[in-house]
């Protein structure tokens, strides 16, 4: 997959269609409610002291008897407890664990958001058609250890990374960009929201996005720039980054795309044959702006 800066209608389409499969997308307002308050202000690299320009927490308010009732966030919940925060810091799966890692796979690959997912990727000649291939293929990219550290053993993966978040020895955040882990950190006081990065001469985000870039911190250290989606289900997430990273081989891959109303940025970081990291970026979020 190229990188460019037009959009990539083909995979719009593509990811067009996994929205509207995407039934278990929360409804803002109704399912939750964010609270945007402030923008964020400038933090200088490698300090973790940030204006908080959010006193209140990000989300106000999530239906948890709906999360709780579906089974791909339930099952997605109950991997967020399974890592080690610190990089260098080997991971040592147990039984229980690795069984919730196939739990959790089981559930996504009976959405039909990755059936499609999963019939894309066979016409593009990525994916066999053989679902046990399948799900061992989507295994080995986002639950497979590796190095991300040079001292220690294996200690991170692609669902850590990008769901669940982890620190580069104990300084810097790395990761987290899933709104539902946010918002569990938040419950607890890990995790203080300290407001939106707006894009530069844009409209301020809306409280019904379902992509924000964000400032917080978390166990004293700051994230000066984030992104995440906001109340898309675990598996058109899982569906989306599976797509974009198996379509390109190299080491990062930037791709332009609109889905439903949002002109996004797709990147993707390859970590050998898993994920090293994934995320959106906004780049528009209403039709003002294009």
């Amino acid at each position: 997959m190229a990188r460019g800066h037009g959009i990539n209608q083909e995979l719009s389409d593509v990811l067009n269609e996994l929205w509207k499969l995407d039934v278990n997308r929360m409804k803002p307002g109704k399912d939750y409610k964010i609270n945007l308050q402030g923008k964020a202000g400038f933090v200088a690299e490698g300090r973790n002291n940030a204006r908080d320009s959010a006193r209140a927490p990000l989300f106000a308010y999530i239906n948890e008897n709906k999360l709780k009732s579906i089974a791909t966030y339930t099952h997605f919940i109950n991997l967020l407890d399974n890592y080690e925060m610190s990089t260098g810091v080997a991971e040592h799966v147990t039984k229980e664990e690795l069984q919730e890692n196939h739990l959790f796979l089981d559930a996504v690959l009976k959405t039909e958001v990755m059936k499609c997912a999963h019939r894309y990727l066979i016409r593009k000649g990525r994916a066999k058609s053989d679902p046990a291939q399948f799900k061992s293929q989507l295994y080995d990219i986002w639950f497979k250890l590796y190095r991300r550290s040079k001292s220690g053993g294996e200690d991170s993966c692609g669902f850590e990374h990008v769901f669940v978040g982890e620190t580069k020895h104990g300084k810097e955040i790395m990761g987290l960009h899933n709104w539902v882990q946010f918002y569990h950190k938040e419950k607890h006081n890990h995790v203080d929201y300290k407001g939106y990065n707006a894009r530069k001469n844009k409209d301020t985000p809306d409280e019904d996005d379902h992509i924000l870039n964000l400032q917080f911190s978390w166990n004293g250290l700051v994230k000066p720039v984030s992104s995440c989606f906001i109340g898309v289900s675990p598996e058109f997430e899982v569906a989306l980054f599976t797509i974009v990273f198996l379509l390109s081989d190299g080491h990062v891959t930037n791709v332009t795309v609109k889905v439903d109303e949002y002109l996004l940025e797709i990147v993707v970081y390859r970590f050998g044959h898993a994920i090293g990291t994934s995320y959106p970026k906004m780049i528009s979020s209403n039709n003002r702006d294009f």
